[in-house]
This record gives structure tokens, sequence and C-alpha cells, in this order.
């Protein structure tokens, strides 16, 4: 599994790319998280998840940065970056983004959905929140952009 991921994630970033990594990369000890890690490509970010208890500072030194929420912007356009999804992120109204996890396709992704759709057709504004778990069939296992994710979910949802 470790090896197919690790195919996938090369295939998909260069080494001078900058990754976002949106939580539950690892849930195990440093001696197995850090020779996958430094076989991916790319300067990664790690936007913690509530798996990501490695604590050890070889975990750590693998990362440009670590934190728990994160603002950039992409290609002029803002984006929200959170493990955890926030209905009402930031300037949700303005054309914001927010890219989150930890739901996975369960559920609570279904919540997340249907908060979309009552953005949409209750207030007249698009809802720009999408689930970036790594098991979401516009992900696919493998890193995106954001334009692959905002047009692959557009192909798949009706």
């Amino acid at each position: 599994m470790n090896n197919e991921l690790v195919e996938r994630w090369n295939k998909a970033v260069l080494p001078e790319d900058l990754v976002y990594v949106l939580g539950d990369m690892f849930w195990c000890s440093a001696h197995v998280s850090v020779p996958i890690l430094d076989s991916l490509n790319g300067q990664k970010i790690l936007i913690k998840g509530n798996h990501d208890r490695c604590n050890d500072g070889r975990f750590q030194k693998m990362f440009v940065k670590m934190t728990d929420y994160l603002e950039v912007e992409d290609d002029g356009r803002k984006v929200v970056l959170c493990h955890y999804p926030i209905p009402c992120f930031k300037n949700h109204f303005y054309g914001w983004y927010h890219l989150y996890g930890h739901i996975h396709n369960s559920f609570e992704s279904n919540m997340m959905e249907h908060d979309k759709y009552l953005m949409k057709e209750l207030y007249g504004h698009q809802c720009n929140m999408f689930n970036v778990g790594a098991m979401m069939p516009w992900m696919d296992y493998t890193p995106r952009l954001l334009d692959e994710i905002i047009a692959s979910e557009e192909v798949i949802k009706p």
C-alpha cells in the first residue's frame, strides 16, 4: 500500500512543488513515517489532523511548516485549509474556497454537501468547500491542484 501511495504522489508532484497535506497523513511512529516522507517529492506543509500525533523532531523536520489552520492564495483565489470542515468558513459568501478532510466519505460528508446545497438554494451563493480526503473519487489517493479538485468534483457530482 505504501509503495503505491508513494508512486501516485511522485507521479503528481515534482521535487520543487509545494504540497499542502490536510491531516491524518500518518498514525504511526517516526521510524515508519520519516522514510516514507523522505521518499515523497515536493516541499510539504502539514495542516494537522486528529491522527497526526507524531511529535518526534525527525517527523516534524520533514515538513516546511505544521499548523492547524492556514489561509493561502492560489492563482488569485483565497483558500482556507483545515483538516476539519468549517461550514461557515472565512469569507464563504465572497468566493473564498475551503479544503478539508477528516470526514471521509460518510454521513458527515453528506451533511457538508447538504450545507453547500442550502447555501446555493437559500442564499444564492455557491459554497466553495471541497472534501479532499484521499479516498474521495476526485482525489483517488493522489495529490491534486485546486483546479483539478474543482473540475473533478463537478464532473462526478450530479
